[in-house]
Parts: C-alpha cells; structure tokens; sequence
C-alpha cells in the first residue's frame, strides 16, 4: 500500500504539533508553579511597617531594623517599610489596611482616636498592641528670628505639619492647653522650611525623634531658631501641666550645631514612640509572622548600638511598659524569657528611668537629659558589676 509523501508529511506533521503542545503545555505548567512558589515565599517572610515620611526619625529607625533583621531565604524575614502621614494615621493603618502589619505610632494615639469617636474606636486597645517602645521624639518648634516665645505666634501662620499627622495632633494639644490662637496651615516638611525661610509662614512645627534630618540642614543664615517651651520662656502660661502630660526634653547643640549654641540647650517636650501591631488571633499565619520578626528583632537588639545606627537608639527600652497598651504577646514571651539573661538590660533600666524621673521631681530640679540619664545608667550598671560576687570556676 503505497502513502503519498504529501499524506505522510501531514501526518507526521501532526504528530509533531501535538508533541509540541503538550511539551509547552508541560513548561507552562512548571513555570506557572515556580511562579506560584515563588509568590508564596516572598509573601511568607515579608512583614511591613508603616512610618510617617523620609525625614522622620521612624523611618530612619526601620530601614536600620530592615538592614539588621533582613534575612531573603526562603525561610527568613524580610522587613518592607512603607511610608505614610504620621503616628495617628499609623495606628488607622495598621487597624484597617490589609497589607500593613506594624507601625511607629505615639504612645497617646490610643487615648486620641477614641476621643475622635468614641463608637469607632471603643476597643481599639484590644485591637491594636505593642511590641515595643522605641525612643522619644521631641517637639521642634522652628521659628523666625523675629519670634521670641510661643506667644510671639499669636495670629501668625503656622505650620502643623500634615493633616492627622502626629505633630498635626499633639501641636494643636499643646497650643490649645497655652490658650495660643494661630494660622493653622499644614505643610510637609519640605514645603513649610521653604515657607519659613521666604518668611510666608512664622514658624513650622516636627515632633521627631531629633536629631530631625531636615532641620540638621538649617543654617544661621536661614534666620531661624528653635523655641523653648519653659516656664521661663512662658512665666504667664501654665507650663506644668505640659510637662505633666508630656516627656521633659531637650534640643542640644550635639543634635543641631548650627542652630543652638554650644554648652546650650533648648527646653521642650516630648512623646514617647512605639512599634505597634494588630493583635491578630494567636496561631494565626499572620501572629506567627509578626512573631518571629519578634524574636528576630529583639535578639539581634545588641547589633542596634553600633555607630552606623541612628543615635536614638541608645533610648530604646524593650522591657518598658505603656500604660493604656497592651503588650503583643510573642513580645511579652521573650522578655519573660530573657529576663534573667540580661538584667541590667530588660529589668533594671525601666525603674532606674523611674527612679531618676522621680528624684529630678521631688528635688525641684530641671529634667534630666536623656544623654545625661544614659551615661548615669552605664555608670549604674559599672557599679552592679563591682558589687556582685565573683563566680566560682567551672
């Protein structure tokens, strides 16, 4: 039986086409599934935390977290920051945003967003937890030259940084507690410097972490200052209940050369900064995720004092409670853990932070510095060490 070569040209043919189908189908397939892999684990190891913006200390703080903590195996942790407007709008995000798992927020934003609403916000303490403190941010009021106290602002234009933005927020607090009428205007930092310096607003306003990285960058010849908040800058105002509510601080001439004098200092307050977030349902995938940049972060702790970290780091205080907080629990786990693994660390610097608070108090004296409290503490701890009774060899 003879087959026409055109007859077996098509059949082969076809053979061949459904072979080539089925191996392409076959690398489709495998592709697809590395690709599937693939978007499994670079979503199993990521965790983000959300900070107010470039210039603010927060951000600093999680791109160092970010370079010590980073670990891109497939079974490692990789930390995403994400930028947003500020410490209340932090605590929102991390309440409702699906992709945000921790954010640096001010320790009083629980108390705030309940006041805003009531209904809203009612069990917001049980929803969203800490992991941490991490360090103080001051307030920076940056004014013209022309200015001379808070009460030179009367009626002038003023900048509170971005709306819902954790300065936007504790300013106007503070401004209202001085019974202080202003322009309220809200720029980012950027815009409000170049703002000052054209003289279109009196002063601009940044509670961050100092030293702040766009107010390094102020110079003399801006015509600039910074005011203190004091009773004796203010003697007509009720300072007191200020520094009842917010952290006695200081602006130095180590943070800001060019703008404060050496051997000088500027009076202000402050707020304490937390690393929070959303208390999933314990053994849930995201409360084992979170969990483990827990451990990971507070054990690598040590690796946060070397000089090519921000400054501020010098105040972080894994062990400090937050009162109107509740404590993440992988985060409460590991300081019950290692509690007796570091002592002067995780126990100890909590009440000697008290204890040095409360002297300065009822001795009528000026608030501590917390370079000054810091350098007490190593001191403190190089005391322990002379006092505790040399172990036997093993």
């Amino acid at each position: 039986m003879r087959i026409s070569t055109a007859r077996l040209g098509a059949a082969l043919g076809g053979s061949f086409l459904v072979l080539l189908l089925s191996l392409t189908g076959a690398q489709a397939q495998k592709a697809a599934a590395r690709y599937e892999e693939k978007r499994r684990e670079s979503n199993d190891i990521a965790v983000s935390i959300v900070v107010s913006g470039l210039t603010c200390t927060c951000a600093r703080f999680a791109e160092d977290i970010r370079n010590v903590v980073n670990d891109l195996r497939p079974d490692g942790l990789r930390v995403l920051p994400v930028l947003g407007v500020g410490g209340l709008q932090n605590l929102s995000d991390v309440l409702f945003l699906k992709g945000i798992d921790m954010g640096v927020v001010d320790e009083d934003n629980l108390v705030l967003l309940k006041k805003r609403d009531p209904a809203l916000y009612a069990n917001i303490e049980q929803r969203v937890q800490y992991i941490t403190k991490l360090y103080n941010s001051e307030l920076h009021v940056l004014a013209r030259n022309d200015i001379k106290s808070y009460d030179d602002l009367r009626g002038k234009k003023v900048s509170f940084n971005q709306k819902d933005s954790q300065t936007d927020v504790s300013a106007q607090i503070i401004f209202d507690m001085l019974k202080i009428d202003v322009q309220r205007v809200n720029y980012d930092n950027d815009e409000a410097f170049n703002r000052l310096k054209s003289g279109d607003i009196s002063a601009m306003i940044v509670l961050s972490g100092a030293p702040q990285a766009l107010m390094v960058k102020a110079q003399r010849e801006d015509n600039v200052h910074f005011l203190p908040l004091d009773e004796r800058s203010l003697p007509n105002h009720d300072v007191r209940s200020i520094l009842a509510r917010y952290l006695p601080s200081e602006l130095t001439h180590e943070e800001y050369p060019a703008l404060i004098p050496e051997g000088t200092s500027v009076s202000t307050v402050g707020n304490r900064s937390l690393l929070v977030t959303y208390a999933w349902p314990e053994g849930s995938v995201r409360y084992n995720k979170i969990g483990k940049f827990v451990r990971e972060f507070f054990g690598k702790i040590d690796l946060f004092h070397d000089g090519a970290r921000h400054p501020k780091w010098k105040e972080i205080n894994l062990a400090a409670e937050m009162p109107g907080w509740t404590r993440f629990k992988p985060a409460a786990d590991w300081l019950a853990e290692h509690r007796n693994s570091n002592p002067p660390t995780v126990a100890l610097r909590p009440a000697f932070d008290q204890f040095v608070q409360n002297y300065s108090r009822s001795a009528g004296l000026k608030a501590i510095p917390h370079r000054d409290r810091d350098a007490l503490f190593i001191k403190f701890q190089q005391f322990l060490q002379t006092q505790l009774p040399a172990q036997p060899a093993r």
